[in-house]
């Protein structure tokens, strides 16, 4: 048989070379002989600071920014990729040994590394100041008395921390050691000039990386003190930074601290942070909490084996911890396992079944006062259990709660997390000192020293804007107002509307009497109720769906048409079941507008407040900027401008299953910028990046939430915009790129698709909530007043941003909102 040999690879007879490439050939497309137009991608970044603000009087500012010095600056941070396994050569898997095994690694082969310090993030990377002494370096370290042992399943639990005689033939080592292979990596080398070189406002590659070793030191020498780590907050075993807010629940507080880059060089950041934890100690007493039960026999075991799946327990009184894998399916008394024994005279193994309760009873002589009737603790594989006691269980301390919070324990901690400025002040300096960053030796060799004073900053306190109530103007004083002896700007009309009660106790015609006098007080004309439904009493205890279903039975069957408002009466103040099914069923199936109360005590505010919310959701406007009655707003009020606000919300922690909502509302009837509407769609869960901004759906249609927007101010407006501002919130720093190139393209491209000749202006501005920056006044116990902004020496050394407080704060040190600016012509 011939052997095959491909024409062109060398054989004999190949085609001969083509010829070379002139370097300035263009490319031109076979069929058309026409040239390919190079395709220009743009890549949008932040615009650079012009300059900072000087309206408003100056008031002296302290923040929780703490200056960092960096006596280093020509060395190198070197990059290493770490991988474990064991001597049978399988990965390690489980979290928090890598920890252990490299603190192993540095006691045992200390000289070999050249005496090197790392910081480690936990996972796959280790960093030192400067190389080690190779690039590749394999050591096998042996660990002792591992908490995070596999179990081996289907074991008679022993109570003294020793196995008994057929555990120990599955076991490897009798005193449970381990035998780790460990190899280091050389990944890259990050200069530390790259820091140096941002703070000066110039762009690096390796910035980001740089910052990102520092924060893992900071990681680093919490793990140390045995913390909770959750991203960059760490978070103590200390009984006394725990609080309760129900479910067997509690909120730790800790701190968050991280390396920021500002105009006035490196800083520390260091803020309070709570996070939610399982409440430690008997499993029994959190099962109880959890569910609200009175006893042990209450509980719903199906509930409880969800609740407690993967949590981590304490056995006594051996004191060993273990992974919750499951329940038993049987009681304590009745649950079987097969115990081995050595008996007769060849000293053969023999099995008898035995109940877990007998075998810590009979064998252990251990007490059980009441697991003997519940369910147990397994801790084994699902062929291989492993079975404990209830009683003999305590849930381990700094387990994170991951689930969402009910309204009632998120009302809880706020209650709970409130902190004066003054107090919070004491808190932070307390924890900069407590942390003792001197002495952690990676930090040493970076040559970074920390501050412990409060970085002082400017801000400026600029003018409150003078409100429009009916034909009157109003002066907002500390960021607040009110509508006494003033009426609605635009008032709509309340008609065709009836009231819902839900078996609350209150005056329903006094109620109504007394709203339709505040609506004319107000300006807005309330007319009589078409109807009062108050609930039966016999569906007063039936689920919440049902007692709505019921009541919209009733409504229909007498409205003589679908009514245009609905005021629900709730029988609690807060947290009422009735309030998402009522809201669903008007809202997304019928389109009805409602308003819910509560009304435990109704006065002239109560009720001012309610019309405020009943006027804007029926279209009205409750109050505007005197400069946009004027119009006189600077760029708005002298083109077309529409403002849109953009943002995503996610399903809670767990619910991977859950669309996440996009939301965009926007402004109407230019020239004003008080009136607005809004435009919701589903998307895949968890994408933070809106994905339906532009929708073509054939060459002349678009199903986006842009072309809807915009063809709504067109209609309201009779002009096209010329300015687009934009405020997108709920993004990173890490995710400015996506909302510039991404997001902003869809917009763009939806503005083409309604007319590729027209060219509007685009400003896009990011609000940032969820940072650890706090402001404090240095000689007063107040809040820092609303209108104070803030853009000098704490802020990005490049980009243009500023901190905006806009409203009082009642207790706490307030959150300012942070925003950043990112302007680009069409």
């Amino acid at each position: 048989m011939d052997s095959f040999e491909p024409e062109g690879n060398g054989s004999e007879g190949s085609l001969p070379p083509p010829p070379p490439v002139p370097p300035n050939a263009v490319p031109v497309i076979a069929d058309q002989g026409l040239p390919l137009e190079p395709v220009k991608k743009v890549s949008r970044v932040p615009i650079a600071r012009r300059g900072l603000g000087s309206r408003g009087s100056k008031l002296p500012i302290l923040t929780n920014h703490f200056k960092v010095n960096v006596k280093i600056n020509d060395g190198y941070f070197f990059h290493y990729s770490v991988a474990f396994s064991y001597e049978d050569g399988r990965p390690v898997e489980g979290k928090g040994v890598g920890r252990k095994i490299i603190d192993r690694v540095q006691e045992t082969y200390d000289s070999e590394l050249a005496g090197k310090d790392f910081a480690y993030d936990g996972e796959k990377s280790l960093f030192t100041v400067g190389p080690l002494p190779r690039n590749k370096l394999e050591f096998t370290v042996v660990l002792e008395d591992l908490t995070f042992n596999r179990n081996n399943g289907n074991c008679s639990p022993d109570g003294h921390g020793s196995p008994n005689e057929s555990d120990k033939k599955r076991m490897r080592r009798p005193n449970r050691s381990k035998t780790f292979k460990v190899e280091i990596s050389y990944a890259a080398k990050i200069p530390m000039q790259a820091i140096t070189n941002a703070l000066r406002g110039q762009d690096s590659e390796n910035f980001q990386e740089a910052i990102r070793v520092l924060d893992i030191v900071l990681r680093q020498h919490a793990a140390k003190q045995g913390c909770l780590l959750v991203r960059q907050s760490y978070f103590h075993n200390d009984p006394r930074s725990f609080t309760g807010v129900g479910g067997g629940v509690l909120g730790c507080r800790g701190f968050h601290s991280s390396f920021r880059t500002t105009q006035s060089g490196l800083s520390l950041n260091i803020d309070v942070s709570t996070t939610m934890i399982v409440q430690p100690g008997p499993v029994v007493d959190f099962l109880i909490a959890n569910q609200n039960v009175r006893d042990p026999f209450s509980i719903d075991w199906a509930k409880a084996k969800r609740t407690l799946k993967n949590l981590r327990v304490q056995t006594s009184p051996a004191n060993q911890e273990y992974k919750i894998t499951g329940l038993s399916d049987l009681p304590c008394r009745e649950q079987t396992f097969s115990l081995k024994r050595k008996s007769g005279k060849d000293g053969s193994d023999e099995s008898e079944e035995v109940t877990v309760y007998d075998y810590f009873v009979n064998h252990r002589k251990i007490e059980l006062r009441y697991s003997g009737d519940l369910p147990c603790i397994n801790v084994g594989k699902p062929k291989r259990p492993t079975f404990f006691p209830l009683e003999l269980c305590s849930l381990v301390s700094l387990q994170r709660y991951t689930k969402s919070l009910s309204t009632l324990q998120r009302s809880s901690l706020v209650e709970k997390s409130r902190q004066k400025p003054q107090e919070r002040m004491k808190v932070l300096s307390d924890a900069l000192k407590n942390n003792k960053y001197d002495s952690e030796p990676m930090l040493h060799n970076c040559g970074v020293s920390i501050s412990n004073s409060f970085t002082e900053v400017e801000g400026r306190v600029l003018q409150a804007p003078r409100l429009m109530f009916g034909d009157r103007e109003e002066n907002p004083r500390n960021g607040r107002w009110n509508l006494n002896n003033k009426k609605i700007v635009q008032p709509s009309r309340i008609e065709k509307w009836a009231v819902v009660n839900f078996s609350a106790r209150c005056d329903t015609r006094g109620l109504v009497r007394d709203l339709i006098k505040c609506g004319g007080m107000k300006g807005v004309l309330v007319e009589e109720p078409f109807c009062v439904f108050e609930e039966k009493p016999q569906f007063r205890r039936d689920p919440p769906v049902i007692r709505v279903e019921k009541m919209f039975e009733e409504i229909q069957s007498k409205l003589p048409g679908p009514p245009k408002f609905l005021l629900c009466l709730l029988p609690e103040r807060k947290n009422s079941d009735l309030y998402g099914p009522w809201k669903r069923k008007n809202l997304s199936e019928f389109g009805v507008v409602t308003q819910c109360i509560a009304p435990t005590r109704v006065n002239d505010q109560y009720l001012t407040n309610v019309l405020m919310k009943v006027n804007a959701k029926l279209g009205g406007l409750n109050s505007m900027l005197s400069i946009e009655h004027t119009p006189s707003i600077p760029v708005v009020s002298k083109d077309p401008t529409i403002i849109l606000g953009m943002d995503v919300s996610h399903g809670s922690p767990g619910q991977s299953d859950i669309p996440s909502i996009a939301a965009v509302v926007s402004s109407r009837q230019w020239p004003l910028i008080s009136k607005y509407r809004a435009c919701v769609r589903t998307q895949s869960p968890k994408v933070e990046m809106i994905d339906n901004l532009f929708k073509p759906v054939s060459e002349k249609e678009d199903e986006g939430i842009i072309r809807e927007l915009l063809v709504d101010f067109y209609a309201t407006s009779k002009r096209k915009p010329q300015n687009i501002i934009i405020f997108r919130d709920g993004v990173s720093e890490s995710q400015f790129n996506q909302v510039l190139n991404i997001e902003l393209n869809q917009i763009i491209e939806a503005c083409k698709f309604l007319d590729d000749q027209w060219c509007p202006k685009f400003v896009v501005i990011v609000a940032q909530k969820n940072h650890h920056t706090k402001f404090f006044q240095p000689l007063s116990p107040d809040n820092v007043p609303p209108g104070t902004v803030i853009d000098n020496k704490i802020c990005h050394p490049r980009n243009y941003d500023f901190y905006l407080c806009a409203h009082a704060g009642m207790i706490v040190s307030i959150q300012f909102p942070r925003f950043l600016t990112f302007h680009f012509d069409y």
